[in-house]
This record gives structure tokens, C-alpha cells and sequence, in this order.
């Protein structure tokens, strides 16, 4: 039974323990056994509106027993977030519950002045002249916290905004991006784990791919999905791809042989994919041109994006150029790399990115070589067979491929 493989339970609520005010069927029966069994039990929810005692009192208000203690939920994360990084006065775009969580930790919500930080959750209330006040306070240095992602949830009506939506406004307007504290981003499991005493035992249940069984494999841990509607995915190595199917939570207490081992794939997940673009260009004595990237201080092949209405061609002579000054005609394609391992990329600010990368060979047709100091530090050619130590790792994969004589492309 899955019910025997894990000694901690972390448990969404709405979607897995209810829908809205109504008991999920099995879901009050699930919990008493789990119990029985002397499991440890948490529930994590990405709703941003409701003091811990608040879900609490819900669910024993349905017939669940629980402890306050048991709830971890995206504000009361945020609230011991900033308490250990010494932040006391926030702008909050958020309910009175929300600042009430900040207020127990000896955080100051205030409405005017100059804030350290500006938290974004979710209020039905917010208004436009909060958002850019918010744009405002990031600008001028404040720390940029979001509660959670979410974008929108069901309502009586339609669909409603949630916190994301106002968050990805004040990230296009503000140009920052926020730290996130609740599922699928680390806080929110973090504070699990360490209540949890950090067992390996550790399963994450929830109805969402992209926050529940997401963010569980992206901490390590197990996922079950409670899934009504099938939900597949392509690749065998996708974060979302749950440990096991259920469709209610007494399925947990049923023999099954439905589970897939979860292994780390060795890339971290991705939050965008994008068409990139390199080169492999050899001066007269036969050695390469290299640069130091800026962002990482790694020596690689001149690389670049693709712009909205640019050709692939048309872009790397443009990287080309911008990056060392030199003017640069295509000869052939070289390769065409998407292989997750070597192609998704951290950035200093926090984002991920899954490059499909075009390696061109290229060759010199003018120019003074240069480094333009803003992407790439330094500029230099090298002999192919004394390249840097501090290289990056899939660039003499890509040299190579360049310098066979194949006349096809290779696809890796």
C-alpha cells in the first residue's frame, strides 16, 4: 500500500481534503487511518487569504480532526522568511489575515513611507493604486516576495485571479523577479521538512503537476497526484510526473503496483524554453574564438538568443558582432542541441532556462576583436587542443561536432 511506504504526509487541501466548502469523499476516513498508523500528517496549501488557525477551524468544521500546528501555508512561510532576513516594515497587497501572520512575527504592514520589502498575496480587494505603489517600493530597493505563483482558481462565477496574475504585473512593470514562498518553489516544503524532523520517509499528495508534484521533485521528495481528469506528459523525465495516480485519498489504503521510482534527471526544472544560437569560428593559425561570459565567468563559444523576427542566421552574426566586434558570414550548420542536461541554464536572478540551441560554423570576414564587456569579459582564440579548464561543459562536444567532416548536422 502507498499508505505503508511513507512515515510523512504532506497534504493539499483544496482539490485533495476539499472542494471549496464540501469534504472530498474518503478524504476525513484517509486521515483517521494515516493516523492510526501513527503517520505524521502537514498540510500544505498555496492559499494565501487565511491565518493557519483559519484552515484549522475548516476542516474541523467539516469533521476532520487536525491541530494548527499541522498547517503550513504560504503566509505564515513569508512571515518566518522575513523575520530571519531581519525585515520588519512590508507593503502588503494581501487580507487582514495575511498581515495578521506578519503582525504575530513583529512585522509592520504599512500603507506609506519606505517599506523593506513589498509582499504580494492575494485580496479580492487590491486595487491598481496598491500595484504601483508596489512597482514603486521594488524600484526604489524594497525586497520583491510573492506568496505563491498561482494564477487563478475556481470561483462560483469562472475563473477569478489569484496572486500570480497580480505578481506577474508588477514583475513586467518592475522588471524584478519575486521570491516565491509557496508550491512548487522550496520555502513551503523546507518548513515541512524541518517540522517533519527532515525524514526521508516523506511523500507530498496533491491535485496539481505543476505546484504539488513539482515542487515535491524539485525537493527530492516523493509526489502522489489525486487526479480525476488523465494527465499525461511526453518526456519520461518531467518533474510533474507523479510517483503514483490516485483518484481519492482511501486509494492510498489499496494494494497497488501503479509507482514510478522519481530520480533526480540531473537538470534543474526549467521555467521557459527558448531558441539559442552559437558558433564555432576559426582564425588562419586554425584555433578557436572563446569568450568569457560575464554571468558565470565560464569561457565558451560566442552564443546568443534569437530575437522576435530574426532568423537563426541573422542572429548569431548579430551576437557575433555585438560580442566581439567581428563580422562573421555562415558556412553550415553544425548541430542542432536540446539534450536537457547539458541545455538548461541558472541564472544570477534566479531564472531557468531549456535552450534549443544552432551551432553554425562561421568564418571571419572583418571587424577589430573586442569584448564588448557587458555580455563577455574577455575574447580571445585558443588551439583546439589547449582550451580552457573553466569551459563549459557541452562546448567541446559542440568543437568537436564542428570539426568532423560529416557533411549532414548531427541532432544531440
Amino acid at each position: 500500500m502507498l499508505a505503508e511506504r511513507y512515515d510523512v504526509f504532506l497534504i493539499d487541501l483544496d482539490g485533495v481534503m476539499y472542494v471549496g466548502d464540501e469534504l472530498l469523499p474518503g478524504s476525513r476516513e484517509a486521515v483517521e487511518a494515516l493516523r492510526r498508523m501513527g503517520k505524521q500528517i502537514y498540510f500544505l496549501t498555496n492559499d494565501p487569504r487565511y491565518l493557519r488557525r483559519e484552515f484549522c477551524e475548516k476542516l474541523l468544521r467539516l469533521g476532520v480532526s487536525a491541530q494548527e500546528e499541522e498547517f503550513i501555508t504560504p503566509g505564515w512561510t513569508a512571515a518566518h522568511y522575513l523575520a530571519r532576513h531581519g525585515i520588519r516594515r512590508v507593503q502588503v497587497i494581501g487580507t487582514a489575515s495575511l498581515r495578521a501572520e506578519f503582525a504575530n512575527q513583529g512585522i509592520q504592514a504599512v500603507t506609506t513611507g519606505e517599506c523593506q520589502a513589498v509582499v504580494v498575496g492575494y485580496d479580492e480587494h487590491a486595487t491598481l493604486t496598491e500595484v504601483e505603489q508596489a512597482v514603486r517600493q521594488i524600484e526604489e530597493g524594497a525586497l520583491f516576495i510573492a506568496t505563491n505563483p498561482d494564477l487563478s482558481f475556481p470561483g462560483k462565477e469562472g475563473r477569478q485571479l489569484a496572486t500570480g496574475a497580480i505578481v506577474q504585473a508588477i514583475q513586467a512593470a518592475s522588471r524584478r523577479i519575486p521570491v516565491i514562498i509557496g508550491k512548487p518553489y522550496p520555502p513551503m516544503f523546507q518548513q515541512a521538512l524541518h517540522k517533519a524532523g527532515n525524514s526521508s520517509r516523506t511523500v507530498m499528495i496533491g491535485d496539481s503537476p505543476d505546484t504539488d508534484i513539482l515542487g515535491a521533485h524539485q525537493c527530492g521528495l516523493d509526489a502522489i497526484l489525486v487526479e480525476r481528469t488523465a494527465c499525461r506528459y511526453p518526456a519520461a523525465s518531467d518533474y510533474r510526473l507523479p510517483n503514483a495516480r490516485i483518484t481519492t485519498l482511501l486509494e492510498l489504503f489499496q494494494h497497488s503496483s501503479d509507482f514510478r521510482e522519481w530520480r533526480d534527471p540531473g537538470f534543474p526544472w526549467p521555467d521557459t524554453i527558448e531558441p539559442g544560437v552559437t558558433a564555432v569560428i576559426l582564425n588562419s593559425q586554425g584555433e578557436v574564438l572563446l569568450v568569457e561570459r560575464v554571468d558565470n565567468g565560464l569561457w565558451g563559444l560566442p552564443s546568443g538568443h534569437v530575437e522576435k523576427a530574426e532568423t537563426v542566421t541573422q542572429a548569431i552574426v548579430r551576437e557575433i558582432c555585438e560580442e566581439t566586434g567581428l563580422a562573421v558570414v555562415v558556412e553550415k550548420l553544425v548541430g542542432v542541441y536540446s539534450e536537457p542536461a547539458t541545455q538548461v541554464f541558472s541564472y544570477p536572478s534566479g531564472k531557468r532556462t531549456h535552450f534549443i540551441t544552432l551551432c553554425f560554423r562561421c568564418s571571419i570576414t572583418g571587424g577589430r576583436l573586442r569584448a564588448d564587456k557587458n555580455e563577455v569579459s574577455r575574447a580571445a582564440f585558443f588551439a583546439v587542443d589547449e582550451l580552457p579548464a573553466n569551459l563549459l561543459p557541452m562546448h567541446p562536444q559542440w568543437l568537436k561536432d564542428a570539426l568532423n567532416k560529416a557533411a549532414a548536422a548531427v541532432i544531440r
